[in-house]
């Protein structure tokens, strides 16, 4: 079940990261898997900055959708 989880909320993060960073994702497959990074990303940078966001689902997507846009942002430097 945990895995059903992660599959839908990095889905879900990694849909409103493509809308956050004014691109329209890179089709289901890859948000899921930069939905799922960002999750990690975000996870290890809120820790680092000492900042807790709401728990849930909530903030998991919220977690999940600013760590992939922090990769959407670092992946768009190298891409120009």
């Amino acid at each position: 079940m945990s895995l059903l989880y992660s599959l839908l909320i990095g889905a879900i993060a990694g849909w409103l990261a493509g809308k956050l960073m004014k691109g329209g994702g890179f089709g289901l497959l890859l948000n899921i898997v930069i939905g799922i990074i960002g999750g990690i990303v975000g996870n290890w940078l809120f820790t680092k900055l000492n900042i807790s966001l709401m728990g849930g689902v909530i903030g998991d997507i919220l977690t999940g959708a600013i760590g992939a846009s922090v990769i959407l942002f670092v992946a768009g430097l190298f891409k120009k």
